[in-house]
């Protein structure tokens, strides 16, 4: 059975309450909106004051991204801003933040809740974790029960909130711990005793961010009596496929943060799996995605909340040894102009071995370049930088080497329920997705939308790549010479009879 209405329709003169809305997710969601469903109603979008900007401010951040490119071609900047309408709040306040004023405004207008203001820092601690992603649910939800004509609540969830199985459903699994009772510790406990038992109420979850997710699954489900509606799982989120532009991104996790990081010269190796299946989800799929379930929900007027799962790994999984042996041409194909040095990005099979070979290929480049920057009044970043990623790789270890199944039978049920038209405007069939293409087309984004570099100066980069790769290799002779010359000095050898050290030390440096 076919939808007999449209999304576009659906959504008409409907207004729409944003968390989050400054986030990867949440900013592609509006730039959505407002160029394919410009007949919406206005956009709330709840802001916090951050870095001493006022919310009128960031809101003009907002309009400045470069996400809106495309849109602006075609309609003036008033065409296309004036129905964002920013409200002052937080989903970690009491109340969310919102002055009596705000509040009657949207619970009176407000028809459609985006919910995807969360902490993602995995290192979080459990005190933060629950005051955001499960009362600041629970706050968003008590506004929607408020409001007088909700049609659809759509809650963003993650594909990991059920990372204890190998294998996880378009289902809400039950609950191991009593959410009252963990806020009841929270509120109770310092801080230090809260450390200490979080590992026991974590249980099998690998951390508070999908500890406290998953609880808040369960306060959307607590609400399905009283509103439609959904809940969209998305897994690791990565830059666009199609919409708006092809590798538009802001987020530096995942395969983009990588790949910036690569393209300077800087990350030279990655511990990957690379037989492994990763499930990445572009950032343009997850929201239609979120378009898609709340025009379901509201206009089916759900009476259970659904599920769906926005992953790659069941529908067409990726495996980085599709672009073992092309992530290094993409990098030469798209340099950076402020590269530090000739990039070369290797896969190794383990975090112990990436650990050892950074050592070599990392931390101790990066001391040299530090001390460099330092005498010359710069500010040193390099080792801060590494050993950032190094902490960060103990936490992220379950992750990178770990293979799950997020089946995504409802969203593709979604995606055929759709009329034809939706499906072409609001895609949610990844089948013909072509991984490598895409990674050529994120090598671009993280060039454009992470390293500030149009394709302008493509062209003086791919000069300066040149005369780093000359570099490079030179200084690759010269560290064999040295070395050469060292064991003839230290073996009273002479240099023809040392010269067995050298294919050695090659060898021995292919695997760092």
């Amino acid at each position: 059975m076919t939808s007999s209405q449209t999304i576009p329709s659906w959504y008409k003169g409907k207004n729409i309450f944003i968390t989050g809305g400054t986030g990867f997710v949440g900013i592609c969601l509006i730039e959505k909106l407002l160029r394919v469903i410009p007949e919406t109603g206005d956009i709330y979008l709840l802001m916090r004051p951050k870095k001493g900007k006022e919310i009128s401010d960031r809101l003009e951040d907002i309009k400045k991204n470069l996400i809106f490119e495309k849109v602006l071609e075609t309609r003036s900047p008033e065409q296309v801003f004036s129905k964002l309408k920013a409200i002052a709040g937080d989903v970690a306040q009491p109340n969310l933040g919102l002055s009596e004023a705000d509040r009657k405004i949207l619970t009176e207008k407000i028809n459609v809740i985006f919910h995807s203001a969360a902490t993602l820092d995995f290192a979080e601690g459990l005190r933060e974790t629950v005051n955001v992603n499960l009362l600041g649910t629970r706050r968003v939800l008590e506004l929607a029960n408020q409001c007088r004509n909700l049609n659809a609540y759509i809650h963003v969830s993650s594909a990991y909130v059920n990372s204890y199985n190998l294998k996880a459903e378009e289902i809400i699994y039950p609950l191991k711990e009593d959410p009252e009772g963990v806020i009841s510790l929270v509120e109770k406990m310092d801080d230090e005793k809260l450390e200490k038992m979080t590992p026991d109420l974590l249980g099998d979850h690998p951390n508070t961010y999908t500890f406290t997710k998953h609880m808040a699954e369960h306060e959307v489900k607590k609400s399905q009596t009283k509103f439609s509606c959904a809940i969209v799982r998305p897994s690791m989120i990565v830059g666009a496929w199609k919409e708006p532009i092809p590798g538009w991104t802001i987020s530096k996790n995942g395969p983009q943060g990588f790949l910036m990081g690569a393209s300077k010269g800087v990350v030279r190796r990655l511990p990957v799996g690379k037989e492994l299946v990763y499930d990445y989800i572009p950032v343009d799929i997850v929201v239609n995605t979120l378009i898609a379930a709340g025009f379901h929900a509201g206009s089916t007027n759900a009476k259970e909340v659904e599920v769906y799962q926005c992953t790659s790994s069941t529908r067409n999984p990726f495996r980085w040894i599709a672009v073992d042996d092309k992530v290094n041409d993409y990098l030469h194909k798209y340099p950076l102009k402020s590269a530090v040095w000739y990039p070369h990005l290797k896969f190794l099979p383990s975090v112990t071995w990436f650990k050892i070979s950074a050592l070599f290929v990392h931390f101790l480049p990066a001391f040299i370049l530090d001390t460099i920057t330092r005498l010359v009044g710069g500010r040193p970043i390099l080792m801060r930088l590494h050993r950032n990623v190094n902490s960060s790789l103990d936490r992220l270890e379950k992750f990178i080497f770990t293979e799950w199944e997020f089946p995504a039978e409802k969203t593709d049920k979604l995606h055929n329920w759709l009329s034809s038209a939706d499906q072409q405007a609001f895609n949610l069939d990844i089948s013909s997705l072509v991984w490598p293409d895409y990674f050529d087309y994120l090598t671009q984004g993280a060039r454009r939308y992470l390293s500030n570099e149009k394709m302008s100066n493509i062209s003086s980069a791919r000069s300066k790549d040149t005369i780093l790769r000359f570099l490079h290799f030179g200084l690759q002779v010269a560290i064999y010479a040295l070395i050469w010359y060292l064991v003839a000095c230290i073996t009273g050898k002479s240099m023809k009879s040392a010269s067995f050290i050298v294919p050695v030390a090659y060898i021995l440096f292919s695997f760092l």
